[in-house]
């Protein structure tokens, strides 16, 4: 008797991604693992990523054994996720942003592992950076690690969004998103590793997409993002600490920003020997540059 794949939640958050919404949906469609479920949300887009996605209606309903698809306004994305969560059957969820791609074994790699793993609530790898181009920029690939609350919260973890598999069970037993936090990933990685642990598998899932042209333009908004998420645990024995962590990580982010001589005094007061680090690391690479 053959046993049952468990089902897949794979849910897609759509917003102005005409450009990639296909591709990501394809990426899910190839996947060789076959018990899926594909949810996708149009969240209010304005350009034409509800007709690119409706062009793939029928390719979807034939692949996947459910298939859903709504527009509406925008509500924004923790809000869109959360409304996505409710509708999933399956024993495991994974999200992927509608301008990233999924490697084909993704699906089938990450169940194996959680299978296996009754103990980790969530399951992350590495990622291939791409430009709007599909030119590579990079590979980031870490040795297999399993991190904690305190490593996520200090900032010393590297769980990249488009390749999360999680128990879907975890996420609604933490209450899903909370619409007031931008950056919704971290927040639910938090959360999670309260309830269990988070891991890192040694393998590439993912093409990372990177827009190179909204850093400067949301600096500030994900700066703010970064302290709403440390206030969501002030109850922790790590707050304190953590919280001094973002401002100096903030600091530097704003003086990588503009440079100004104010950002670099306040890096100084707060961290004079990592600043300096940072300095001498950043007079390298320009050096290395211009070779």
């Amino acid at each position: 008797m053959q046993i049952q794949e468990p089902l897949v939640s794979v849910v897609i958050p759509c917003y102005n991604h005409e450009s990639f919404i296909q591709d990501s949906i394809q990426s899910v469609i190839d996947q060789t693992y076959q018990n899926i479920e594909l949810i996708i949300i149009d969240d209010g887009s304005k350009d034409r990523s509800v007709e690119k996605m409706q062009e793939m209606i029928s390719a979807c309903k034939k692949r996947f054994v459910r298939f859903e698809f709504r527009f509406r306004p925008n509500k924004g994305l923790s809000t869109t996720l959360n409304e996505a969560i409710e509708w999933c059957e399956g024993k495991y969820l994974a999200a992927i942003a509608s301008d990233d791609v999924i490697l084909k074994d993704k699906t089938e790699v990450q169940v194996g592992f959680l299978e296996k793993h009754s103990d980790i609530t969530a399951v992350f790898g590495g990622v291939k950076l791409i430009d709007d181009e599909y030119n590579e920029l990079g590979i980031k690939l870490k040795p297999a690690t399993t991190y904690s609350f305190e490593s996520i919260i200090m900032h010393k973890f590297d769980l990249p969004a488009p390749t999360q598999m999680i128990r879907l069970e975890s996420i609604r037993q933490v209450g899903g998103y909370d619409p007031d936090i931008i950056l919704e990933d971290w927040y639910m990685w938090l959360k999670l590793a309260q309830n269990g642990q988070v891991h890192y598998m040694n393998q590439i899932f993912a093409l990372y997409r990177q827009h190179d042209s909204n850093a400067s333009k949301n600096l500030e908004k994900m700066l703010q993002g970064r302290i709403d998420v440390i206030n969501s645990f002030k109850d922790s024995e790590h707050y304190s600490q953590a919280l001094k962590k973002i401002e100096w990580l903030n600091a530097r982010a704003r003086y990588k920003d503009s440079e100004q001589d104010k950002n670099i005094w306040k890096l100084f007061s707060m961290r004079p020997f990592k600043t300096v680090d940072m300095l001498i690391n950043d007079f390298i690479k320009k050096v290395k540059n211009k070779k």
